[in-house]
C-alpha cells in the first residue's frame, strides 16, 4: 500500500503559473480544484493577474496549500501573503475513470463473450505502463449494459473480471451492448467510469428488416404502377374482345 501511494501522490502534476502584468495587491488563489482522469491528477485554481508567483505545497492527507509570494527577492513575511488551501482530495476513491474498449463475440446462439481492455493510466512500473486494474486490482469491476435491438428495456449485469459471457439471449437476434468501469469500495459519486461506446451483434433479419424505410416505400410504389398496368391492360383487352364479338355477330345475322 505504501508503495501504492507514492505512485499516486508523486505522481500529482500541480499547475502553476506567473503572470507578469504589474499589480501591488498580492493576489489569491481562487477557484481552487482537483481534477483526475484513470490517477492523473491536476490542481488548478485561477487568479487575478500579477507579479506574484505561486508555491504549492502538498501533504500526504492530499491538502495542497497554494501560497502566493512576489517574484522578487524582496523580503516578506510568509503570515502577510495570502494563501488557499484546497478542498481534501484521495486519487484512488475519486479519480474518474475513463471508457474502456472492449468487443463482443458470438460464443453459440444465445450467448456471447464480452471482452474487455483496460483503461491504460499515465504511471510506469519497471517499464510497464500500468492500467486502472494494476491500481484498483480487486476493487475494480466492470458493469455491462445491453438491450436487445428495437427495445427501449435495459438490463445491466457485473463481472469481476475483463471477460464476461452474457447467455438467456433470444436466438437470432442483435443485441447492443456498452461497458463502464465499476469500483464497489467506493463512494456512490465515484463508483462508475464513463460509458463505452455501444457495440452491436449482427442479427438474421429477414428482408423487411434489412430493407429501409426509402426502399420499402419506392418498392410499394413500384408494386401499385405494376398493378395498375396490369390492371388497364386487362379491362382494355377485355373491352376489345367484347368488340370483336359484337362485329362477329353481327356479320353472321342475314
Amino acid at each position: 500500500m505504501v508503495s501504492l501511494k507514492k505512485i499516486l501522490y508523486f505522481g500529482v502534476c500541480m499547475s502553476a503559473w506567473m503572470i507578469t502584468v504589474a499589480d501591488y495587491d498580492a493576489p489569491k488563489a481562487e477557484n481552487v480544484h482537483w481534477v483526475s482522469l484513470d490517477f492523473k491528477t491536476l490542481l488548478r485554481w485561477t487568479a487575478r493577474p500579477s507579479n506574484y508567483t505561486f508555491t504549492v505545497q502538498y501533504s500526504w492527507a492530499f491538502i495542497a496549500d497554494i501560497q502566493t509570494e512576489p517574484a522578487d527577492s524582496t523580503d516578506y513575511e510568509l503570515d502577510e501573503l495570502p494563501h488557499t488551501h484546497s478542498p481534501r482530495f484521495n486519487p484512488y476513491k475519486q479519480s474518474e475513470i475513463s471508457a474502456a474498449e472492449f468487443t463482443v463475440e458470438v460464443v453459440e446462439e444465445g450467448r456471447v463473450s464480452v471482452n474487455i481492455k483496460d483503461p491504460l493510466t499515465s504511471f510506469h512500473k519497471y517499464g510497464k505502463q500500468l492500467t486502472i486494474r494494476d491500481i484498483l486490482k480487486h476493487d475494480l469491476q466492470y458493469k455491462i449494459s445491453y438491450y436487445k435491438s428495437g427495445n427501449t428495456g435495459k438490463r445491466d449485469i457485473r463481472f469481476n473480471s475483463n471477460r464476461g459471457e452474457v447467455s438467456g439471449l433470444d436466438a437470432g437476434q442483435s443485441y447492443c451492448f456498452m461497458v463502464a468501469a465499476f469500483i464497489p469500495s467506493r463512494s456512490k459519486l465515484y463508483q462508475q467510469g464513463a460509458w463505452s461506446i455501444q457495440q452491436c451483434t449482427p442479427g438474421q433479419k429477414n428482408v423487411f428488416q434489412e430493407l429501409s424505410i426509402g426502399a420499402l416505400v419506392g418498392g410499394l410504389f413500384i408494386l401499385v404502377i405494376v398493378l395498375i398496368v396490369i390492371i388497364t391492360v386487362t379491362v382494355l383487352c377485355c373491352r376489345r374482345r367484347n368488340r370483336t364479338s359484337q362485329m362477329s355477330q353481327s356479320n353472321t345475322v342475314i
